[in-house]
């Protein structure tokens, strides 16, 4: 039998919300703001996006088993809502704003657990794999929850808040922005009591103008901190000094400088780095200096837990890459796939760990558009132009439009390279180049879907 996350009634009261009732039930035992993920019992948000309304698929919902369903009161007459809760004897919550609605009651829902220690975390990039280390970290000696896959938005942290339970002790959360206010919205919501910042870069810069308003946007994950509460900050952040500044509660800055039990720190290349953490060898397997950062702001949430040494071995040991982020996949050749995302630091940084592995055969670069750069799109593509025309790679890809204006560096270098906003040209050609034995990066942002070419390179695929 499903136990009820919240009461109808107890949420109306909170939202202030007018209640329709048609039928008995007296709660809801999970959340849903598509109608294809409903499950028997549900409360179904209707969410009004840009190409979609939520409110006309609440039949849709009903059917599938919610119980009841969040609608926005200027939606009810064009879908015709009242009638439709009543043919199918279930409850309407009708609210002001329907997004709104979905954050108020997240909030109404995390108030139940005043003893639960809550984590933010919000970067330009960082986020998710910190996220994941931390979670295996304090999983280890806690019950804890964290937010799935990339539901870190203004709709997504809300969900995920819905997923706490009595037996969990720590929430690991990460915030994402793509707009002004939305930190602040989400960390409104989560309070957390432990907030963390792995860095200000320039991603999602389009909505943002400057790398100066995204610093400002981010560091709202400090808002709500209280004087018990903790500011975590990378040492070695061109923005550290002005993240600390004005922040209620406690400031600590992080890094592998920061940490007395850090004793050493050894690259294994493809293979990830040796640490070595009070008198123990950890073998870390994520490859990078910017997976190296991740975990040392995992390691920083860790310690204000606190949780012991053994755990942050034991947890650090059992970390694998996510997916699109610097995955190493073997076969006919070795594909470093880190094309989840990017931006103009991941970029830099994937091209300088490829430039330092130490590789037998050759290396190839294929490196594609980085969105949502705005006015700074060109300049930024320029610079990485300018990297790759230092770097020792073999063979470099361009695929996009953007990406384009990195090809003037490479001329005027005289780098070989080959150009194209086509995937079965890019596909073809690359065929036709790689041999058995070599390294090749595929790096781009996430609409560029760069892992299509995975199954050729490493032999899986003919396509």
């Amino acid at each position: 039998m499903n136990t009820n996350l919240l009461g109808f009634s107890e949420l109306s009261e909170f939202l202030n919300a007018r209640h329709i009732s048609f039928s008995c039930e007296s709660g809801f035992s999970s959340v849903a703001i598509d109608s294809r993920n409903v499950k028997e019992g549900s409360l179904f948000y209707a969410l009004l996006g840009t190409s979609c309304d939520g409110h006309g698929f609440v039949i849709d919902a009903f059917k599938a088993g919610a119980a009841g369903a969040v609608v926005e009161s200027s939606r009810i007459e064009s879908f015709d809502l009242l009638n439709v809760v009543q043919k199918y004897k279930k409850q309407l919550i009708v609210v002001d704003n329907h997004l709104k609605g979905l954050q108020d009651s997240a909030l109404c829902y995390i108030k139940k657990f005043n003893k639960l220690k809550k984590i933010g975390i919000t970067g330009s990039s960082g986020k998710s794999t910190t996220k994941e280390i931390a979670g295996a970290i304090i999983s280890c000696e806690k019950n804890t929850v964290i937010n799935k896959g990339n539901l870190n938005s203004d709709t997504g942290l809300p969900l995920s808040v819905f997923e706490i339970r009595d037996e969990h002790e720590v929430g690991i959360f990460e915030l994402g922005m793509n707009r002004p206010g939305e930190i602040s919205e989400i960390a409104y919501i989560l309070k957390p009591n432990i907030a963390l910042v792995t860095n200000i870069g320039n991603a999602h810069i389009e909505f943002f103008g400057t790398r100066e308003n995204i610093f400002k946007e981010k560091k709202c994950v400090f808002k709500y901190l209280t004087n018990n509460d903790t500011a975590l900050i990378p040492q070695d952040d061109e923005y550290a000094e002005k993240l600390a500044q004005s922040v209620t509660g406690n400031v600590k800055y992080y890094g592998a400088q920061c940490f007395k039990e850090l004793e050493g720190i050894r690259s294994l290349g493809l293979d990830g780095t040796e640490i070595i953490w009070a008198g123990e060898k950890i073998h870390f397997a994520l490859a990078g200096k910017h997976s190296l950062d991740d975990a040392m702001a995992a390691i920083a949430i860790a310690k204000e837990i606190p949780v012991s040494n053994r755990a942050i071995k034991q947890g650090l040991e059992s970390v694998k890459p996510l997916f699109g982020r610097l995955e190493i996949l073997k076969g006919r050749t070795t594909v470093i796939q880190d094309c989840y995302n990017a931006n103009p630091q991941s970029t830099s940084r994937s091209i300088e760990f490829c430039n330092s592995v130490d590789w037998p055969a050759r290396k190839i670069y294929v490196i594609a558009d980085m969105l949502e750069l705005g006015n700074s799109s060109k300049e930024e593509h320029v610079k990485i132009g300018c990297l790759l025309a230092e770097s020792k790679t073999d063979g470099i890809f361009l695929f996009g439009s953007e990406i384009e204006a990195a090809a003037e560096n490479l001329q005027n270098n005289n780098k070989q390279f080959f150009h194209t906003n086509d995937m079965e040209t890019l596909s073809a050609a690359l065929k036709r180049f790689v041999q058995p034995g070599d390294l090749v990066l595929l790096k781009g942002s996430r609409s560029c879907e760069l892992e299509r070419l995975t199954p050729m390179l490493t032999g899986d695929s003919d396509v």
